[in-house]
C-alpha cells in the first residue's frame, strides 16, 4: 500500500458538514477502513524479515494519517460552524479513539516482536556482562573466593542458547577465566608467603623462648652448683678446724656434716623441680604464641572475606543504577518518538530526530530525562 494517500478520501466539503453533525455520521468511513485492515490483518506479514515488519509499520502509518486527515477535516468544520460544535467534537472524539485503537491493533504484533526481541538481546548481553563482571575488580580477594569465581565462570554452559551471541560469550568466558586464573595464581603464591612468614616468626619465638628458658635453668643449676661447692669447701675448712679440736667435739661434727648433706640434695632436687616447672611454662607460652598467630590469621582472612562482600555490593548496586538510567532514558525517548509520529512522521524519521537530539545535534533543542 502506498504511503502517499490515506486509507479513504475524507468527506467531500460539500457534504461534510451533514456527515460530522449527524450521530455516527462518519461510520460509513470507518466501516471502509476496517475492511481494509481486516483484509491486511487477514495475512499477518513475517515479522522475522524487514520487509514484513515494514508493511506492517506503513500501515499502521496509513490509518494515522487517515486519522489525521478525518480530524483536520473535522476541526475546519467546527471552527466554521459554531452552532454545531458540541455534535462535531464528539464525533471526531470518537473517531479519533476508534482509529487510535485500530492504529494500536495493527501495531501490536510489530510493537510485541520488538519487545520481545529487546528483552531476548538485553538478556544475552546482561549475561554476558556478568561474566566480565566475575574478573573485575580483584585487589585483595582471597584465594578461596578466586576458586569460587573460577568454578562459577566454569559453570557457565555454552551452546544454541546463546544464538547469536554464542562467539562474544565463548570470549567474555575465556577473557574471564584467564584472568581469574591468573589472580588465583598470584594470590596463592601470596598467601603461602605469608603463611610461611608467619610459621618462621613462630618458630623463632618459640626457640627464642627455649633459649632463655635453657639459660635460666643452666643458671640456676650453677648457682646450686657453686653454692653446694662453697658449702662443700666450707665444710671441708670447718672439718679441719674440728679436726684440731678436742676428739669430744668429733661426734657432733659429723652430725652437722649428715645434715649439711641433706641440705644440699634438698637444694639440688629444689634446682631440678624449678628447671622442669620452667621448662613447662616454656612450652605453654610457646602453644600460646602459636594460637595467637593462627588466630591472627583467621581475623586477616575474615577481614579480606568482608572487604571483598563489600566491593561485589558496591559494584551491583552502580550496576543497577545504569540498567535504571537506561531504562529511563528509553522511556523518554519512547514517548518522544511517538509524540513525533502523531504528527505524520514516519517512525523511522520519528526515531533519527529523537536521537540527534538526545546527542545534541540539533541546536537549542535538548530532550529532559
Amino acid at each position: 500500500m502506498s504511503a502517499e494517500k490515506e486509507l479513504i478520501v475524507a468527506p467531500p466539503q460539500e457534504t461534510a458538514l451533514a456527515v460530522y453533525s449527524a450521530e455516527k455520521g462518519l461510520e460509513p468511513w470507518l466501516n471502509k477502513i476496517r475492511v481494509k485492515i481486516d483484509e491486511f490483518l487477514a495475512v499477518v506479514p513475517d515479522l522475522k524479515t524487514v520487509k514484513g515488519r515494514k508493511e506492517i509499520a506503513s500501515m499502521a502509518y496509513e490509518v494515522a494519517r487517515t486519522k489525521t486527515a478525518i480530524e483536520n477535516k473535522g476541526k475546519e468544520l467546527s471552527t466554521e460552524q459554531k452552532k454545531v460544535p458540541g455534535r462535531i467534537d464528539a464525533e471526531r472524539k470518537r473517531v479519533w479513539d476508534i482509529l487510535e485503537s485500530w492504529q494500536k491493533e495493527v501495531r501490536k504484533p510489530l510493537d510485541d516482536w520488538q519487545a520481545a526481541e529487546d528483552a531476548r538481546v538485553d538478556g544475552h548481553n546482561n549475561a554476558i556482562a556478568h561474566l566480565k563482571l566475575h574478573a573485575e575488580a580483584l585487589e585483595g580477594i582471597t584465594a578461596e573466593d578466586l576458586a569460587d569465581r573460577i568454578a562459577k565462570v566454569e559453570a557457565v554452559a555454552l551452546g544454541k542458547q546463546w544464538e547469536e551471541f554464542e562467539a562474544e560469550a565463548a570470549r567474555a568466558k575465556d577473557d574471564s577465566l584467564k584472568v581469574l586464573r591468573a589472580a588465583l595464581t598470584a594470590r596463592q603464591h601470596y598467601e603461602a608467603e605469608q603463611a610461611e612468614r608467619a610459621r618462621l616468626r613462630a618458630e623463632a619465638e618459640a626457640r627464642e623462648q627455649k633459649e632463655r628458658e635453657e639459660r635460666i635453668a643452666r643458671e640456676a643449676a650453677e648457682r646450686a652448683r657453686v653454692e653446694a661447692e662453697q658449702k662443700a669447701q666450707a665444710e671441708r675448712e670447718a672439718t679441719q678446724r674440728r679436726e684440731l679440736e678436742a676428739k669430744a667435739a668429733a661426734d657432733r661434727r659429723e652430725l652437722e656434716l649428715k645434715l649439711q648433706a641433706e641440705q644440699a640434695e634438698r637444694a639440688r632436687a629444689q634446682a631440678e623441680a624449678d628447671r622442669v616447672a620452667t621448662e613447662q611454662r616454656a612450652e605453654q607460652e610457646r602453644q600460646a604464641a602459636a594460637r595467637r598467630a593462627e588466630e591472627a590469621a583467621e581475623q586477616a582472612r575474615l577481614d579480606e572475606r568482608r572487604r571483598a562482600d563489600a566491593a561485589a555490593a558496591e559494584i551491583l548496586r552502580q550496576q543497577q543504577a545504569r540498567e535504571a538510567d537506561k531504562a529511563h532514558k528509553s522511556k523518554v525517548m519512547g514517548a518522544a518518538k511517538e509524540a513525533l509520529m502523531s504528527m505524520n512522521i514516519t517512525e523511522e524519521l520519528a526515531k533519527t530526530i529523537v536521537l540527534k537530539i538526545a546527542r545534541g545535534e540539533v541546536p537549542n533543542i535538548t530532550i529532559n530525562f
